[in-house]
């Protein structure tokens, strides 16, 4: 059975942002990494300040639930405002769970990154559906050790 989380999206200040809730909730990141650590992406240079914008990071509030988020930059932060700026992030149990999910839900809605294998180590695609609401679905594959965003 997936698990269900909201993933947080924000132009700059997502660090400030779980700092503050990790002050609220308690607790430590599993995992909290920055753009300056991805692999490079079409031979293109990033600035010093979308390097150290936040790519992923995770905070548990409860047995069940992570709040998990990520800066924006590029091209994707002129679309960013406030009420598009979360998804519901699917975690599936197998990888034909996560396409079952990602197909069903994505019906007449807009991909905006195909299901795919990630250098991170996960099975991950984003859509918005047909109703406007943005989702991710990812699958970890036990194979790989690297944390998922």
């Amino acid at each position: 059975m997936a698990t269900v989380n909201i993933y947080l999206t924000f132009n700059g200040n997502c660090r400030e942002a779980f700092d503050f809730y990790k002050s609220v909730f308690g607790g430590e990141f599993p995992y909290i990494g920055t753009f300056g650590e991805m692999p490079p992406q079409d031979g293109k240079e990033m600035s010093q300040e979308d390097k150290d914008k936040i790519m992923h990071v995770t905070l548990p509030i409860s047995k069940e639930t992570m709040l998990m988020g990520s800066d924006t930059g590029g091209e994707w932060a002129a679309s960013l405002k406030v009420g598009n700026n979360f998804s519901v992030s699917i975690n599936a149990d197998s990888k034909e769970e996560a396409d079952r999910l990602f197909n069903g839900l994505s019906k007449d809605g807009a991909i905006t990154m195909p299901l795919a294998d990630t250098f991170w180590g996960a099975y991950f695609g984003m859509f918005t559906d047909k109703f406007g609401i943005n989702w991710m679905v990812n699958y970890d594959d036990p194979s790989k050790t690297q944390q998922h965003p």
